[in-house]
């Protein structure tokens, strides 16, 4: 072959991840995801209804092994992924450049931070405990304890304006506490949202746990806001008018609902995301009776 002979591009195929499978969009639509120029990048996903229903059967089958898993497990899981991230760190930087119109080197910053922030929530797996729970001082003869438990299938609306960095930083934390996840991509920067699907399709983190949907954010969110198998929502990639009606729709069945706000995604994340979808148990139980000398535990 001479070595003026011009090979033909492979375009990469973009699909859905929903049960740690790839499948197209049950209506076979897709649409046009463009770069920061306007410039055709790649068709993806377009989800429907249906999409949205089997994402959340696919994530409540997989919320009783996760949530059962230790949480120094969890962590293990998640410190995989990162590794499967860094491991595959030029194709985001390219992904991210072309969605959000940075230089490659602020594009590479994005995914070094993202990463970053993917391990620091997998430090926090078997540390949250400590921090929101414990055991509780009552007058009587009990030992009362504390303990967070995952709220179920968490519903993340990924931010508009931040393709990876923010994607990473509304997803880890969600799963990291033993939630499972059903995650609506940004609709005009999919791509790295995609992309994750594969990297998570090939760490540890069994099928189920998190599953990525692209397409129309209010066509997609809707139904999963009045699913009653849908236990918690986070609002934080709908604008004003569509997050106060999911959250009238998340009403119904009393859904834990985490509200939009002006986030810069490259700060500090504190730990408020950590106990967003977090329910609190307390135990109560006997210790025996108290005698003239004390406690008989």
């Amino acid at each position: 072959m001479s070595d003026a002979t011009t090979r033909l591009s492979v375009f990469k195929t973009y699909k859905l991840y929903v049960g740690g499978k790839f499948p197209r969009s049950e209506s076979g639509r897709v649409y046009e995801v463009t770069d920061s120029k306007g410039e055709w990048l790649a068709n993806a996903p377009l989800s429907s209804r249906k999409d949205a229903r089997d994402a959340v059967v696919a994530a409540r089958k997989a919320f009783g092994g996760w949530s059962g898993a230790t949480a120094y497990n969890r962590g293990q899981v998640l410190y995989r992924v990162a590794e499967m991230l860094e491991g595959r760190r030029g194709q985001f930087v390219r992904e991210v450049a072309d969605a959000e119109g940075l230089s490659k080197q602020k594009a590479a910053a994005a995914v070094d931070a993202a990463v970053d922030r993917w391990v620091w929530y997998a430090g926090w797996t078997d540390k949250i405990a400590q921090v929101v729970g414990g055991a509780n001082p009552v007058a009587g003869p009990f030992f009362n304890l504390s303990t967070p438990e995952p709220t179920g299938v968490v519903t993340v609306l990924a931010p508009q304006d931040s393709s990876f960095l923010g994607l990473v930083s509304v997803i880890a934390p969600v799963i990291a506490t033993g939630n499972t996840a059903v995650v609506v991509a940004s609709e005009s920067a999919p791509l790295p949202a995609l992309s994750l699907g594969e990297v998570l399709a090939t760490s540890d983190l069994p099928g189920g746990v998190v599953n990525v949907l692209s397409g129309r954010t209010a066509e997609i969110a809707a139904p999963l806001a009045a699913h009653q198998d849908v236990n918690g929502i986070d609002l934080t990639g709908a604008d004003e008018a569509l997050a106060k009606e999911l959250e009238i729709a998340a009403a119904d069945n009393l859904k834990r609902v985490l509200r939009p706000r002006p986030t810069d995604w490259t700060g500090d994340p504190g730990t408020h995301r950590l106990t967003a979808f977090l329910e609190t148990k307390t135990v109560w139980h006997p210790t025996g009776a108290l005698g003239a000398a004390g406690s008989s535990y």
